[in-house]
């Protein structure tokens, strides 16, 4: 059958692409109106310039082929993060601070989740060259507004800190397998296993891992950690930071999970995750990871956040669709500056063509240009 679809490929139909497309410009809209740029990567690229630094999760979920001009290995972009990174650390090159932001179509081998698209549509913005929190802060108010104008009730936005599972893992002595099996334990917060994992570590990083699946919740949830983590300068500082963001950030659901590493191979500090109400997955991922450019030659300091705009849309409520006005064939200079001053008024304007009377509602007209005299008026429309 011609007309079926790959799994978890979808066309998007009227009226749900208007409404995609209404809430990318208006989120783009408001990343300008903060100073973001926007930038288009291309949909391919060479397979080794995507799966670079912050690509390297992505393998499994990356489209493959052969280019039939170079014989090089390509790859459908399943995330345009390392695109981004490259636009910064080798096109741009700027000094200074770098606002960017990027609204586009992913492809992915596997889906996500069982309900999840293959083809997400990524929307993120992100910030280059500053290092200090001042840009966590300002990319997850952004993250925020972002959940405000799509009108999507924000009930947590989760944090957390890579820097506590770096700092415990270096003195931990684990090989590459070992970090893969904790890290999946923690994420699972699978305690029982995580122990018997942790039998033969030694303190005080067992009691450090152990204790970092229960310390999820409120801000104050940071109080016990200090208590119970070492006083490492690295864990100090993670911490600091932690705290530092809740209390700018007061004000916004901000919860605290200190398992949730997700990203841990490529993010380097804050990293945090927005829910929905009604959601049981993340709808935004982001944090920080600085150096993400340099496999491009030039690695600087970088935060941000990223979200699927299909997932956004799927839970909001139909818009109201506007009408459209029907007008006959186009002969009369009179009439074809009422459709242009109609048009430029933001009202739809088709213009009828012949032998489809009756159809014209199912098209979605609700009124029609008529002649009344001289002048041509809009009145609703008659019949179906």
């Amino acid at each position: 059958m011609r007309w079926v679809l790959p799994e978890y490929f979808q066309d998007v139909l009227p009226p749900e692409a208007d409404k995609l497309e209404q809430l990318r410009r208006r989120l783009l809209d408001a990343f300008r109106s903060h100073g973001y740029q926007m930038v288009v990567p291309p949909l391919i690229e060479y397979l080794e310039s995507l799966l670079t630094g912050a690509g390297q999760d992505l393998t499994l979920r990356t489209f493959k082929s052969v280019d039939q001009l170079s014989g090089r290995t390509l790859g459908v972009r399943a995330d345009m993060t390392p695109q981004v990174a490259r636009i910064d650390a080798h096109l741009l090159n700027r000094e200074g601070v770098t606002r960017l932001c990027y609204c586009g179509a992913v492809a992915h081998a596997m889906p996500a989740t069982l309900t999840a698209s293959r083809e997400p549509m990524q929307l993120g913005a992100e910030i280059y060259g500053h290092a200090g929190i001042e840009a966590d802060i300002e990319v997850m108010r952004l993250l925020n507004e972002v959940m405000t104008i799509a009108r999507v009730e924000t009930s947590r936005i989760d944090v957390s800190h890579v820097g506590l599972f770096r700092a415990l893992i270096e003195r931990s002595g684990f090989d590459d397998e070992a970090v893969r099996d904790v890290l999946g334990l923690l994420q699972t917060k699978d305690i029982p296993g995580l122990s018997e994992r942790l039998a033969d570590c030694a303190e005080p990083v067992k009691s450090a891992l152990l204790a970092l699946p229960r310390l999820y919740g409120g801000v104050e949830v940071l109080d016990d950690a200090v208590r119970e983590l070492p006083d490492w300068p690295e864990v100090v500082a993670a911490l600091d930071e932690l705290k530092a963001v809740a209390a700018e950030l007061d004000g916004l659901p901000i919860s605290i999970d200190l398992a949730d590493l997700r990203g841990y191979h490529y993010h380097s500090g804050v990293v945090f995750a927005a829910y929905g109400a009604h959601s049981a997955a993340a709808l935004a991922l982001g944090g920080r990871y600085d150096a993400v450019g340099e496999a491009f030659g030039r690695g600087r300091p970088a935060t941000g956040f990223s979200l699927d705009l299909r997932e956004l849309v799927r839970g909001l409520p139909d818009m109201e669709q506007p009408g459209a006005i029907l007008a006959p064939k186009l002969t009369e200079e009179a009439l074809v500056a009422q459709v242009a001053q109609l048009r430029q008024q933001g009202e739809i304007v088709m213009e009828a063509l012949p032998g489809h009377d009756g159809s014209w509602r199912e098209a979605g007209c609700d009124r029609q240009l008529v002649k009344e005299g001289d002048r041509w008026t809009v009145v609703p429309l008659v019949g179906d």
